[in-house]
């Protein structure tokens, strides 16, 4: 990870803390760490940093809105693939904004899509 900010929120994960991957428009609550790697309209992708976050932290399950589901269900199969054997949780998309208050950091990425966003719930490697 040649990222230090995100190196060092996810060397100080604990277990079932929480880290935030969003798109570009996604509210962050005040107080709450913002590491902002945006570029451009979509660079780097949600999918780019997902898959380089995950070289370095151990999940043992994630958040994604509903309505990815509905409204960007490319992306959606697309994390199903990177996420393949890791737990998945469907949310209301309110209250994935709602849990953005109890993460660790959120990543805001240049991601240009709508409902662009995953929590990580980290886990024990051991």
């Amino acid at each position: 990870m040649l990222n230090n900010e995100i190196s060092k929120v996810v060397a100080e994960c604990g277990h079932r803390d929480l880290l935030v991957i969003s798109d570009s428009g996604l509210p962050i609550p005040v107080g709450i760490k913002r590491i902002d790697i945006a570029l451009m309209p979509g660079i780097p992708s949600l999918i780019e940093t997902l898959e380089a976050v995950l070289t370095e932290l151990g999940i043992e399950k994630a958040y994604i809105a509903r309505e990815m589901i509905e409204r960007n269900n490319e992306l959606y199969s697309d994390i199903l693939h990177v996420l393949e054997g890791y737990k998945i949780e469907i949310v209301e998309h309110e209250m994935l904004k709602k849990m953005t208050k109890e993460s660790k950091a959120v990543i805001r990425t240049g991601e240009f899509t709508p409902y662009a966003n995953i929590i990580l719930q980290s886990g024990v490697e051991f």
